[in-house]
């Protein structure tokens, strides 16, 4: 008698990923490989790569003294962030800024996103393109125009002081102080409050940092006087328009 022999067929293994745990980490890293950044991801290395303050740009210096009548020895004083215009357009986007008054608040622009947190400092924003040599900005904060006096005018504000202690301030081009709408701080003239003690001259100037229009409370003492009008010379050789000369 012959017995045939039983065909035996193994049913189908799945693979399991248990054990060893390399399926399972196999898997997970070519997931991880094809994973994609998410948007915040890429907009925060792109924020990376963007450059910091730049000097003036001479096509926007220009165009905000010959188009918008700025004053130049103001304009030249300001800084420039740039960023790849968002509309993916030729050109650049920019937004413009005072160095010295992110100083005086102790704010550090890195890049044109740190204006997003301090909108206050802005003064102008908009975009540029130096092959079409186009410019488009709007002014975000309008600088107050100043009155400027001439050297007898001054003379006379300072001759009417007349309590100890009560002072009055003149907006400088030329100091070592900064700030305010002409670009260097202001002159305070003070009526010595110690006047006429021994040794004591009647005016006290002294040259005052300005945060936008205000002044700040530190300044530099430039000299003390008994003659008005030399306290005015020397306020007036610093008190102009860069326009006017």
């Amino acid at each position: 008698m012959f017995w045939r022999k039983k065909k035996i067929v193994g049913a189908p293994v799945e693979a399991s990923t248990a054990g060893t745990g390399t399926a399972a980490m196999g898997t997970a890293q070519v997931a991880a490989a094809g994973a994609t950044p998410s948007a915040a991801e890429v907009e925060r290395k792109k924020e990376e790569k963007l450059p910091g303050p730049k000097t003036m740009p001479e096509i926007l210096g220009n165009h905000l003294i010959k188009q918008m009548g700025k004053e130049p020895n103001w304009v030249w004083r300001l800084s420039a962030v740039m960023r790849p215009r968002s509309s993916g357009e030729k050109g650049s986007d920019v937004r413009i800024f005072a160095e010295y008054e992110a100083t005086a608040n102790k704010i550090k622009i890195k890049n044109y996103t740190t204006l997003d947190q301090h909108p206050k400092l802005l003064l102008f924003e908009g975009w540029f393109d130096k092959e079409s040599k186009k410019v488009e900005l709007e002014e975000k904060r309008i600088i107050p125009k100043v009155t400027i006096y001439t050297e007898k005018e001054i003379q006379q504000q300072i001759e009417a002081l007349s309590e100890p202690g009560s002072s009055i301030f003149f907006y400088l081009t030329a100091s070592p102080a900064s700030g305010g709408p002409l670009g260097r701080g202001a002159a305070v003239v003070e009526v010595n409050p110690k006047y006429p003690g021994k040794g004591q001259k009647k005016y006290i100037l002294t040259a005052v940092s300005v945060d936008g229009t205000e002044l700040t409370q530190k300044g530099i003492k430039m000299f003390d006087s008994d003659k008005a009008s030399y306290v005015a010379r020397w306020i007036k050789e610093r008190h102009f328009k860069a326009s006017e000369y």
